[in-house]
Formats: structure tokens, C-alpha cells, sequence
């Protein structure tokens, strides 16, 4: 808590003075941030940093993976599907990106195996990413199967962002575009998904 604490001190001797003005802004007339960003827990992995974004700039859901699930209105909490909801049709971000990246441990286990420790609900949680299984095994390489199956949980993603209808709507309507990324933790390089399927880095 100590470390937290004196991070704190930082930001408010020397962020607070440099951004008070925007923060004030964004408290009087409320958030509008124009992309939403769907990316992993990971503490190396921030979407803020990658994009060099300021407050009230990016609207960031994180969970294990940067998985979304099925589009599945019922009683049991859905804390990524109520964050896509607010995104959408109450902020009506005009971009939404799922990042995924390279070394992902959620990717890992549902290639590997989960931990012993996490069987409550991260075992649930990755059965989303199953389907990486089948496209990791098409590579011989280790590494390639990890990066595989890492670009295949962001494709996933998106398919099930198209199960949500309103996201589907917005996206016929083109108020809303679906990006596809992967981040690299060792290199610091961003690919994008492209119409064909693969990843690049953008033009």
C-alpha cells in the first residue's frame, strides 16, 4: 500500500496540477469518450499507456483474456456484457477494440490447463476462449500457438460482440466500427486484425 500511496502523491504533485483542468471539465459535463477499449487484466498491458490516451478519453473494460461472452440477457452477472451495454447505447462510443496480447496467461490455460488456485471462476470464464484450442494446434512451434490462439480469442471476441443486437444494429448503421488488436508486451508493437483475418501493423 505504501508503493500506492506515494503513486498517489506523484499524480497529485504533478499530474493533478497539469490535468485539474480537464478533470474539472469531465466532472461538470460527464464522460463522452469517443472508443471503448476490451482488454486483459494483465498488469503489463495498459490500454491507457499503449494509446497515449488522457482522461475521459477511453471507456476500458478489463477482464482474464479481453474476452466478451454470447449475448445472454438473464439473471447472473455479467460485468464485461453491462459494460459493452453502457458503451454502446448509453456513451454510443463510436469505436470499440479488442486488445488482446502476447504471454496471455488466460490464453495459457486454456491451451495448458488452469491453475489448481484458479478453478472457482476462471475456469468458467476461458471455457469463451475454447475454440483457440483447435486453431493453436495447427502450429508445430510453441510460441506459435500461444500468438495463434491469442489472435483467435480477439476474433472470438468480436463474433460474440455480434450476437449483441443493439451492437449489431450500430455497427449495420455504422455508428459503430469493431477493431480487432494484439499488443506486444516484449516489443511494445501493435497489430490490427484486418478484413482478410490476420494481423498487421497499422498503415
Amino acid at each position: 500500500m505504501e508503493r500506492l500511496i506515494a503513486g498517489y502523491r506523484r499524480f497529485r504533485d504533478e499530474t493533478w496540477p497539469r490535468e485539474r483542468a480537464r478533470f474539472e471539465e469531465l466532472a461538470a459535463r460527464g464522460q463522452r469518450p469517443r472508443a471503448m477499449v476490451i482488454a486483459c487484466s494483465d498488469s503489463r498491458v495498459d490500454p491507457q499507456m499503449i494509446f497515449s490516451a488522457g482522461p475521459g478519453e477511453l471507456f476500458v473494460v478489463r477482464n482474464v483474456a479481453n474476452l466478451v461472452p454470447p449475448y445472454m440477457p438473464d439473471a447472473a452477472f455479467h460485468g464485461t456484457s453491462a459494460a459493452v451495454e453502457f458503451g454502446v447505447r448509453v456513451l454510443g462510443v463510436e469505436e470499440l477494440v479488442v486488445m488482446g496480447h502476447a504471454l496471455c496467461g488466460g490464453v495459457q490455460a486454456v491451451l495448458q490447463g488452469v491453475p489448481p488456485a484458479a478453478g472457482d471462476f476462471v475456469a468458467g470464464w476461458i471455457q469463451i476462449a475454447e475454440p483457440v484450442r483447435a486453431v493453436a494446434l495447427r502450429c508445430d512451434d510453441p510460441e506459435a500457438q500461444q500468438e495463434a490462439a491469442e489472435h483467435e480469442a480477439v476474433r472470438i471476441s468480436l463474433r460474440n460482440l455480434m450476437t449483441f443486437p443493439w451492437v449489431a444494429e450500430a455497427v449495420a448503421a455504422g455508428r459503430l466500427r469493431l477493431r480487432g488488436a494484439h499488443f506486444g508486451v516484449a516489443t511494445g508493437k501493435l497489430v490490427l486484425l484486418q478484413p482478410d483475418g490476420s494481423f498487421a501493423p497499422p498503415a
